[in-house]
């Protein structure tokens, strides 16, 4: 029903929209932090990790768009979307396990290699 909304392959309309969704959660952080809106200070954080995450998918996005048209495009942006990758997971594990005491039990890691 929907497949023709957005074809990302052809169309890079989706990934634009979500870079300025991003950008949106981005000045939400930033307008968050200033002393008048105190009272709604505990979704600043959450701002900032939707911002990142948009930016994400919106960059996975628009990488099927260059894998298709841009092919030089696609192989160096390849290690900067692993890169974030890993470091969006590193920020969400942050405020998932923040404050938690067994943030350090990483044995299933050792276990698995």
């Amino acid at each position: 029903m929907l497949e023709g909304l957005f074809d990302i392959k052809n169309d890079k309309r989706l990934s634009m929209y979500l870079y300025r969704m991003g950008f949106g959660m981005w000045l939400m952080y930033l307008i968050l932090g200033a002393p008048a809106l105190r009272s709604y200070l505990q979704y600043r954080t959450d701002c900032g990790v939707l911002c990142f995450v948009l930016m994400i998918v919106a960059f996975s996005a628009s990488m099927v768009y260059d894998y298709f048209h841009q092919r030089d495009a696609y192989e160096q942006k390849k290690k900067w979307l692993f890169i974030s990758y890993i470091l969006l997971a590193g920020i969400i594990y942050f405020f998932v396990f923040e404050g938690k005491q067994n943030i350090s039990d990483l044995k299933w890691l050792v276990r698995f290699i």
